[in-house]
């Protein structure tokens, strides 16, 4: 069951689905929308053990500006003992992924099913 995220920007809804806060990215995502959601991004990845999923499944773009926000959010996450998973299937966002090494320090998931799923695993709730 998909729920319809709250709009917190343009570029940036969010909700919750099986005991995690989904972070869903959507449209182009460049220094301007990263500049809007950076503090709802720091206010969820700010909290002790936060279990976070970030969606970039809508982006049509994404730049560095971007990347320097899921680099963010996996600090600020691990800082606090949290989780972080990514979604994400558009083939050149993929490939920035690589490029950067991003990929290896955040693996993308096909799919929320896959990334919850691996959460799950993780934290020995299977």
């Amino acid at each position: 069951m998909r729920h319809e995220p709250v709009p917190l920007t343009r570029q940036l809804g969010m909700y919750r689905r099986r005991g995690h806060t989904v972070l869903e990215f959507r449209g182009e995502i460049d220094i301007v929308a990263a500049t809007e959601i950076g503090p709802h991004l720091d206010r969820v990845t700010g909290r002790t053990g936060a279990r976070v999923m970030i969606d970039l499944r809508p982006v049509e773009f994404f730049d560095c500006s971007g990347l320097r926000l899921l680099y963010r959010a996996r600090a600020r996450v691990l800082e606090r003992g949290g989780q972080l998973h990514l979604v994400c299937t558009h083939p050149l966002t993929l490939r920035v992924f690589r490029v950067t090494g991003l990929a290896r320090l955040l693996p993308p998931l096909p799919s929320l099913d896959a990334a919850l799923d691996r959460s799950e695993a993780a934290s020995g709730s299977l």
